[in-house]
């Protein structure tokens, strides 16, 4: 007797296809499954972020995982699929929360700091979040490819080939796209 064992993104695959079909014990299969990968991610998100950031990994997954739950017309096509719509949420939750931080900053009292004065206090100046989904909505009206295999990759964690997989092109023309982008993003931060 021959016994197949699923590995386990094959096993997130036909979860999430089960749960397309309306399956609710596929998705409680499923958030077990992937609720770590997307711990991780948001762990990653969170750790490029300012030092005394309010939101939480924890709060983000769950943010996001509601947000995903709620995309009934979605056709989730594999593993790949799942953790890239997960990073364009994650993406625009934590835009909206810095964009909610920045504007409490506004009209507090407080008196404004010099952009040299941050860099003596800092030593190095804070990722700025709000200026990379600037930069990157920009990269997506010259080049969507680009913006989304960045948004993958940056956002989703995802490797080369699962970006590949995701957008149904070749790995080698991720990594292309990849490079570019990076260097124009890069470009385009530094002014």
């Amino acid at each position: 007797m021959i016994v197949w064992v699923q590995s386990p993104r094959s096993e997130v695959t036909r979860l999430l296809q089960q749960w397309t079909e309306g399956r609710q014990d596929a998705l409680d299969q499923l958030v077990p499954q992937v609720y770590a990968e997307l711990r991780r991610l948001a762990s990653s998100y969170l750790r490029r972020e300012r030092p005394n950031h309010t939101l939480q990994a924890t709060a983000l997954v769950h943010e996001a995982f509601l947000k995903l739950i709620d995309q009934r017309a979605v056709r989730w096509q594999n593993r790949a699929h799942f953790f890239g719509i997960a990073a364009q949420a994650m993406r625009r939750i934590l835009v909206d929360h810095a964009r909610a931080h920045a504007a409490g900053k506004r009209g507090a009292g407080d008196r404004p700091v010099s952009l040299d004065e941050t860099l003596v206090v800092t030593g190095a100046p804070d990722f700025d979040l709000l200026a990379l989904d600037e930069v990157l909505t920009r990269l997506a009206t010259i080049d969507p490819q680009q913006s989304r295999v960045v948004e993958l990759r940056f956002f989703g964690g995802l490797t080369l080939e699962e970006t590949a997989e995701v957008m149904q092109i070749s790995p080698a023309t991720v990594g292309r796209e990849w490079t570019l982008a990076k260097a124009w993003l890069y470009a385009e931060l530094q002014r």
